[in-house]
Parts: C-alpha cells; sequence; structure tokens
C-alpha cells in the first residue's frame, strides 16, 4: 500500500508486561528497544504528564530502528488545565522540551481534551491557529519558552526544519457530536481521533484530513479488555481501507492493564502483513 500504517502502543512502561510481554529479567531500559523490534510505533504519553528533557527523546532515537515513528502526546497543561486557551506560551515550552530531539522520526502529536471539557468552535479555532505545521515553525515557537525551561533543558532547533507536522485532537465530551467539529477540523487539518472505548465516552468516526488516528482503549472494559479475532480482523479490513484510499493510518492500542495492548498492536500488525518479527 502507498499509505503509510503504524500500529503501536499507548506508552511501553508497565510493571504488569514484565515478565509477559517483556522477557524475564530484560532490563528497564531496554523494554523501548524490545517493543520497537516488534511493533513500528509507539505513542509516547510521558509527555501528557511533564516536561520530559531532549536528552530523553534523543535516547529513544538511539534505541529503536530508524524507520520507527513516534506519536507524541502533548501537555495535559495545556488540555486539562489551560484547556486549550491562552497557550502560546506553554506550547512554546512543550516544543522546546526535547520533542524536536525525534526530528523526521516525529508522527502525530496527540491533543486529548479532558471529559469536562464541552464543544467550542472558537477555543478549539484558536487553539489549531496556534499548533506548528513544521518542524521549523515548531522551533521558531519552542524560542519562545519561559523560564520553566532552562538553558541547559532546551531543544530549540531542527534539523529537519521542513519535515511536516500533524495534528489529531481526542475529545471526551458528548457535546462534540457537534457537525461544526468536523467542519473546523478539516478547516485546520486536524485529525478527529477514532476512540474506541465501552461507551464511557463519544466514538466519532470522521475523516478530517490526509490521516487517521485511532486509540482502542478497550470495547468491553476500558484499559483492560483484549479484542477478539473478530473485532481485530474488522479493525484491520476497516484500517486496510483508509489505507488503499490513500490516507496513512496510526493505531495505538491503550488497553495495557492485563497486558492485551501489545498483543492485539501485534495482531493487527500481522493481519495486514506488516509484522516486524
Amino acid at each position: 500500500m502507498a499509505a503509510d500504517i503504524r500500529i503501536g502502543i499507548s506508552g511501553w512502561t508497565y510493571r504488569p508486561w514484565r515478565g509477559v510481554f517483556y522477557p524475564p529479567k530484560l532490563p528497564h531500559k531496554r523494554e523501548l528497544a524490545y517493543a520497537a523490534s516488534k511493533l513500528n510505533s509507539v505513542e509516547v504519553n510521558g509527555s501528557f504528564y511533564g516536561l520530559l528533557k531532549p536528552t530523553t527523546y534523543a535516547s529513544w532515537m538511539t534505541e529503536t530502528p530508524a524507520d520507527f515513528v513516534f506519536a507524541v502526546k502533548g501537555s495535559r497543561f495545556i488540555t486539562h488545565l489551560k484547556k486549550l486557551a491562552d497557550v502560546r506560551t506553554p506550547l512554546a515550552n512543550f516544543f522546546a522540551s526535547g520533542v524536536l530531539a525525534l526530528d523526521d522520526r516525529l508522527g502525530p502529536l496527540l491533543w486529548q481534551l479532558p471529559p469536562t471539557l464541552g464543544f467550542d468552535v472558537e477555543r478549539l479555532a484558536g487553539f489549531f491557529a496556534l499548533l506548528p505545521r513544521t518542524l521549523g515553525q515548531a522551533a521558531e515557537l519552542a524560542r519562545d519558552h519561559d523560564q520553566r525551561i532552562t538553558e541547559d533543558r532546551e531543544l530549540v532547533v531542527a534539523a529537519h526544519p521542513e519535515h511536516p507536522l500533524r495534528h489529531a485532537l481526542e475529545v471526551r465530551h458528548d457535546s462534540f457530536r457537534n457537525p461544526e467539529l468536523a467542519r473546523v477540523l478539516r478547516e485546520h487539518d486536524v485529525a478527529l481521533v477514532w476512540a474506541d472505548n465501552p461507551g464511557k465516552w463519544p466514538v466519532l468516526d470522521e475523516s478530517t484530513t490526509d490521516f487517521r488516528y485511532v486509540r482502542l482503549h478497550g470495547d468491553t472494559e476500558l484499559y483492560a479488555s483484549g479484542y477478539t479475532d473478530q473485532a481485530l480482523d474488522t479493525w484491520a479490513e476497516r484500517i486496510g481501507g483508509w489505507a488503499r484510499n490513500g490516507q496513512d493510518v496510526y493505531v495505538y492500542c491503550d488497553n495495557d492493564a492485563k497486558v492485551r495492548a501489545p498483543y492485539d498492536a501485534m495482531g493487527l500488525l500481522d493481519r495486514l502483513g506488516l509484522a516486524v518479527s
């Protein structure tokens, strides 16, 4: 297929996975490398909880193959505390914290909204207008960081400034069941996340840009249930259809609680003929 299909896991450092997915006695620092030997992408979620360091991002580059892709989850300070308002400086801090070290292996940026934040088209449009669309634009924005990013912990240059940046939005409030949502997403070239879950949040299927972004949170038990063979067959058929239509696809399994995520991700890769090993 001409389109790029990336399937992986949301995060990779989980204690219950050790000795189950990860081999017994595998050093913790080798867990990313092991995951990368089975999958072709991961979704970084540590970036959601706090600002990381350039050395952290740079180390991930050395632990993974050259064709491996990282999706990165945006800071909850921006999405949950600031609720997307007055966030130019927080965005600068986020991009200055090391994200640029992923260089041209940086995939989409995920912006997950809290379930308490309802649909506001002006709020969304204002936020989308701030988002950089290339690594070069991200570096330029990063130079406006504040004192939270000290000089010894900043990265404000991009090795490949023309590399495009993609953005995806995950919503969790019922008011987003609004046709205006798709319009504003298309206007700003932002993907709507298909957040598969057992009825806790809206499950919205809408194509709004040139790629699809899916998060599989568990279809019967949130963050825990594994997907049946039939469910994986259905997802593989859906993913293949998007790819045949020319859309790149990013899928991340977030059903980590019972060590289902990596196996479901590998199952999808296998069904699509993309198994890494």
